[in-house]
């Protein structure tokens, strides 16, 4: 989660960034850039998951960036898309927690 440090300033308008089918896909999505270090937010999420008939109305969830961080989140998109943060079929978690 940003600190405040780390949130963008005020005039900083946000962009849509992506339209998504699903709310899911676009909290997904809203982690990864934040994971990322980008300010990302979803919008409209809980619009369509409340009536999934409205995905037409609004044009589904959406997350929205930063302007200023519009470049960085397209990168994470890309290399989201790419599969750079695909885990391989050897992953090992380790041991869970106790």
């Amino acid at each position: 989660m940003p600190t405040p440090a780390d949130e963008p300033p005020v005039d900083d308008d946000y962009e849509i960034l992506e339209r998504l089918l699903t709310p899911t896909e676009a909290t997904l999505m809203q982690a990864c850039l934040a994971a990322a270090g980008v300010a990302a937010v979803v919008g409209d999420a809980h619009l369509v998951q409340t009536d999934m008939l409205l995905f037409n109305a609004v044009g589904g969830a959406n997350v929205r960036v930063p302007r200023s961080q519009l470049g960085a989140a397209q990168a994470v998109l890309a290399a989201w898309r790419a599969g750079d943060f695909a885990l391989g079929d050897d992953f090992d978690p380790g041991p869970a927690p106790v």
